[in-house]
């Protein structure tokens, strides 16, 4: 059942039901007022205010039953059968309110009844039925008129979260445009003076291109992607010189795999931020592997001695976000620690959910130049 915050009971239903019984406590002052005579022929006030509140007690039961359990469950196309019969155990709630209390309590403890001892089944039924209705259309209506209100509200800030975001966007391309022209002329100008810095300046500069692309179904080549885990290393050579031990390695071809930009980054940058970089007997290890219609990448570090736990920081869990919004239901993505190493694997395709096992990782590499 559906959470009914009592705040909204209070200032909004409460009033109404109020506003409701003092109408029909109206309507009965004014029949016996005019008609001098209760509104059942032989009964007393009492009698008519007694079956007056078990009427409206079945009323408002089989309004919050297909208001908070129906309705939020079946009000929608694909559930209409089950409406159908959910409508009908309305109606069953509606008879046996009343008949629990007219038929049995009343009786027992008060010594009269609503419907007269002729009153047949069918009959019974029917007039329950007739009378049980207004509570059905009522909270059906109410119901349908806050979902319609809902989405509305959600489509206003909807639509202020995009513009937003647009504004944003707009606001981040100016600095990385302005970066990426800036070295550009460093570039020129560091070739004649140490082409190694005039490297890295290019490397960077085509990540930063890399970065600002855009693509009309927001997908790119796999091929750039590891273009762009390739410059990464590149850059990581030049901080260590001769003493970077990591190494990609690609099985397959990327010929035919489109992937979202950016996405096999957080793994690589997760390893260097947290990884131990420089030791040739437990390096870096990173593994693209390739098959038909499926991308599998794995990266493998040594953990630091003094960093127990490799996972802080929310790259992780940033990837793991975009993943559910871009690959919904198609992608696997595992990290943690296996032993002394720490081991992230992301897989994309149609054998997504087969679970992941350690990949066949490249033997230890060498130092790199």
């Amino acid at each position: 059942m559906a959470t009914y915050p009592l705040r909204k009971f209070v200032r909004w239903h409460l009033p109404a039901w109020l506003a409701f019984v003092a109408y029909l406590l109206l309507s009965l002052v004014l029949t016996h007022a005019y008609f001098e005579k209760p509104v059942a022929s032989g009964s007393s006030i009492a009698s008519v205010l007694w079956l007056t509140g078990s009427f409206l007690a079945a009323r408002i039961l089989t309004f919050y039953y297909c208001y908070l359990l129906l309705y939020p469950r079946l009000l929608r196309t694909s559930q209409l059968p089950l409406l159908g019969l959910g409508l009908l155990s309305a109606v069953g709630v509606f008879i046996a309110v009343r008949a629990g209390l007219e038929e049995l309590l009343f009786p027992a403890l008060l010594g009269f009844h609503n419907y007269h001892a002729g009153t047949t089944v069918g009959f019974y039924l029917f007039d329950n039925l007739y009378y049980s209705v207004p509570s059905l259309v009522w909270s059906a209506a109410l119901w349908a008129g806050e979902a319609m209100l809902r989405r509305e509200r959600e489509n206003q800030q909807l639509a202020a979260a995009k513009r937003a975001a647009e504004v944003d966007f707009l606001k981040t391309q100016i600095n990385p445009h302005f970066l990426y022209n800036t070295l550009n002329m460093l570039y020129g100008m560091a070739y004649g003076v140490d082409k190694a810095l005039a490297n890295g300046l290019l490397k960077l500069s085509e990540l930063m291109r890399y970065m600002l692309r855009d693509t009309p179904d927001g997908l790119v080549d796999l091929s750039q992607e590891i273009d762009y885990l390739d410059n990464f290393l590149a850059l990581y050579r030049l901080r260590y010189p001769g003493r970077l031990c990591a190494a990609l390695t690609v099985s397959g071809s990327p010929a035919g795999h489109r992937v979202a930009p950016l996405l096999l980054i957080p793994l690589v940058e997760n390893a260097f931020k947290h990884g131990v970089l420089d030791d040739p007997a437990s390096p870096v290890r990173l593994l693209c592997l390739l098959t038909a219609g499926t991308v599998e990448f794995t990266v493998e570090n040594r953990r630091h001695d003094y960093q127990p736990d490799a996972t802080s920081g929310i790259g992780l869990a940033n990837l793991r976000r975009r993943l559910e919004l871009l690959y919904p239901g198609d992608f696997t993505c595992q990290a943690g620690p296996v032993g002394p190493q720490f081991r992230a694997q992301l897989r994309l395709g149609p054998a997504a959910t087969r679970p992941l096992v350690p990949s066949a990782l490249a033997a230890p590499v060498a130092q790199s130049a």
